[in-house]
């Protein structure tokens, strides 16, 4: 992820709508959630999350799926990754110790090892 990618996606994230739709659906998996169902659970019309839906996709954070007559959207891994990957890439200044709290926190995700979801 480079500087344009990241300012993006910490702009699309600076909205606390758009940052619960994301959590909810890293929360929901690769399986997602449709839109309804994102709507109801972050307080929004369908209209309003539908927007908030266009600014995630664009920036990379969220992606789409059909389903039937439905749309399904799931978090976008790759992408939340390398947020994570580019806040992270010159930490510590060679002190790994610095950022043990961050890596402790990632490793603790109850992620399943291997998972490829959106990789």
């Amino acid at each position: 992820m480079d500087e344009r990618q990241a300012v993006a996606a910490f702009a699309a994230l600076g909205q606390e709508h758009r940052l619960r739709i994301v959590r909810a659906l890293v929360e929901a998996g690769p399986d997602g959630l449709a839109a309804g169902v994102l709507a109801g659970q972050v307080g929004v019309s369908g209209t309003n999350v539908s927007f908030h839906l266009k600014e995630l996709s664009r920036a990379g954070l969220i992606r789409s799926r059909r389903d039937g007559r439905s749309v399904i959207y799931s978090a976008a891994f790759a992408g939340l990754s390398g947020l994570i990957a580019f806040l992270l890439r010159d930490c510590c200044q060679g002190r790994p110790e610095v950022c043990t709290p961050a890596v402790d926190a990632l490793a603790a995700c109850l992620c399943p090892p291997g998972d490829t979801a959106d990789a």
